[in-house]
């Protein structure tokens, strides 16, 4: 007799695995049967049967909560998990969704658990998704995790868009008014330059630098067209580079009012994860090394960094993440209490409604000061190009 491991449907849908002996294959997959299971798949005890990862294409942010969410409400409302699965695959609007789904699928059918495929495919779900998901399910708790993982999800995105949302006005306005600049140097006023010259009036020096600017752009007009691109990939290299980045970062955190916008939304996205984490039931330094995953800025994180390091020697939460000297004070405070009084949770909770509370504070004080300030701006361009144009007209004028 040989003993079979097997994996098998329950009512269809739930995944069950067991032992089973049997004379062979045959004998074992109708003793299964027997037992009012579906095999689907029969193997000799020691052999590998994991399904073989097939690599997938990347989901955007947006596309991972709609899977998120989706399976989470069919979970939820008691579907097993291949149903689930089957659901996504068929049903889900996007393409890459509905491949991921079925892979997933696969796999559990062949045996690995949901958590398990999800660490398959850490460049897709990623580290944070991956840890979180292992906990919920070690805890029994799945449900509950897929909900946290959602509202993380959603919160994360609605960050990234409220900040990126700020900054595309003053970008749009300043794209557009080099273009309007570039335009009337390069075909309006050296429609002007023949009237300028018959005039025979000296120049006023700002209009002189116009012509002359506008003169150099038309004759080397592909530097015009290059320049943006130019532009472009310098700063793309800049950020990739580690050391223009770790500048650039700092630099930014020293700006007034954006440099406190970036750091509240690296600190609500880094204190979200540490408190979704420790209410899963991780350990407090993985806590720390997940929500450090989320923070883009490198000067905060190099910080961050120090302070896990801290904890990992023994040093209280609170302690370590006070030496950092850049997570607010408020918030430093609500963590020492929840040690305190073994309510970190609780605390940790708290902490992201002030943090959260706080963001949208200095973003609608950033909304509410970008918009004069690009009046202003627009304001000086326009007046210096009209004094530019016009007062060589008003003298020539005075002159005749």
């Amino acid at each position: 007799m040989t003993i079979f491991n097997y994996i098998a449907l329950k009512n269809q849908s739930e995944v069950v695995n067991g032992k089973i002996e049997a004379e062979d294959l045959r004998a074992a997959r109708e003793a299964i049967r027997n037992l009012g299971l579906q095999p689907t798949k029969v193997f000799e005890e020691g052999s590998k049967t994991a399904a073989p990862k097939v690599r997938l294409s990347p989901l955007s942010l947006q596309e991972l909560i709609d899977f998120t969410g989706t399976f989470r409400t069919l979970i939820q409302t008691g579907v097993p998990i291949i149903e689930g699965l089957v659901f996504l695959e068929k049903d889900a609007v996007s393409s890459r969704i509905r491949l991921l789904a079925r892979e997933i699928r696969k796999q559990v059918i062949a045996g690995a658990t949901f958590a398990d495929t999800v660490a398959k495919y850490q460049e897709i779900f990623g580290s944070i998704y991956v840890g979180l998901t292992k906990a919920g399910e070690d805890s029994g708790e799945m449900e509950k995790t897929l909900e946290r993982l959602s509202e993380l999800l959603k919160k994360q995105a609605a960050i990234k868009g409220r900040v990126i949302g700020t900054l595309i006005y003053p970008t749009f306005v300043i794209v557009l008014a080099a273009i309007v600049v570039t335009v009337m140097l390069m075909f309006v006023f050296p429609a002007f330059k023949e009237m300028f010259d018959q005039s025979g009036a000296k120049l006023p020096i700002f209009t002189q630098i116009c012509i002359d600017l506008g003169e150099f752009l038309k004759k080397f007009w592909y530097l015009t067209l290059m320049a943006p691109f130019a532009i472009g990939g310098a700063i793309y290299a800049a950020f990739k580079n580690p050391v223009s980045r770790a500048i650039l970062d700092e630099f930014f955190l020293r700006v007034p009012l954006i440099g406190d916008m970036l750091k509240y939304a690296n600190f609500s996205n880094f204190i979200t994860v540490m408190f979704v984490a420790y209410e899963a039931g991780i350990p407090i330094v993985d806590c720390l090394h997940l929500g450090n995953l989320t923070i883009d800025n490198r000067t905060i994180k190099t910080r961050i960094t120090d302070a896990i390091n801290k904890v990992q020697q023994g040093v209280h939460l609170s302690t370590a993440l006070r030496a950092a000297n850049i997570i607010p004070s408020m918030v430093l405070f609500m963590i020492a209490t929840g040690e305190q009084t073994g309510k970190l949770g609780e605390l940790l909770h708290q902490s992201v409604l002030f943090l959260d509370k706080k963001l949208d504070d200095i973003i609608d004080a950033l909304t509410k000061m970008i918009e004069p300030l690009m009046l202003i701006v627009i304001g000086s361009i326009v007046m210096f190009l009209a004094l530019a144009l016009y007062l060589p007209l008003f003298q020539s004028y005075q002159l005749s």
